[in-house]
């Protein structure tokens, strides 16, 4: 690799953390909007993990307020999650990738869907049999299959959304 190569790789990296720190930005401004309609309290939290623009509601008060943007099982989380990507699409004409999380709620989320995976791949690993989850959204199916592969085994996502669930496969 020629020192020309290696610094145009940096400055795509650092083109690509500004494009996501602007994402966070961008996003944050709009939620904001949105507490301030809903009248609710809630601090904007911005960081930039795995590739992707994070972005966090979280509040000092109690978050029974904030878990009425949650929903049931996430829902409403999700669909503010697309509506603030489609935010972010507007300003800057690219699609987003960001993920939202609101209360603690998707962080709560990944730690018990590692766990499932885990569980699902000692099962496996014990009776050498397939083991079929239920339907899950792609951010649970995605936590569920780093788990798999973190237990040293592999997995499928199966079936058609919104029924569309994860494998766990025999070595």
């Amino acid at each position: 690799m020629t020192e020309g190569t290696t610094s145009a790789a940096a400055a795509e990296g650092g083109d690509t953390l500004t494009r996501l720190e602007q994402e966070g930005e961008i996003a944050a401004d709009y939620l904001e909007g949105l507490l301030d309609i809903a009248d609710l309290d809630g601090d904007i939290d911005m960081d930039v993990e795995a590739d992707r623009a994070a972005v966090s509601i979280i509040s000092d008060s109690s978050s029974r307020d904030l878990q009425k943007l949650v929903g049931r099982d996430g829902e409403v989380l999700e669909a503010l999650q697309e509506l603030t990507r489609l935010a972010v699409h507007r300003e800057t004409g690219d699609r987003s990738r960001l993920m939202l999380d609101i209360a603690g709620f998707r962080a709560q989320k990944r730690t018990e869907l590692a766990q499932l995976g885990a569980k699902a791949a000692d099962e496996v690993k014990s009776t050498g049999q397939p083991v079929k989850l239920d339907p899950m959204t792609p951010f649970e199916r995605k936590v569920v299959h780093d788990a798999v592969a973190a237990a040293g085994l592999r997995s499928e996502s199966e079936g058609e959304e919104p029924q569309r669930f994860v494998v766990v496969l025999p070595a």
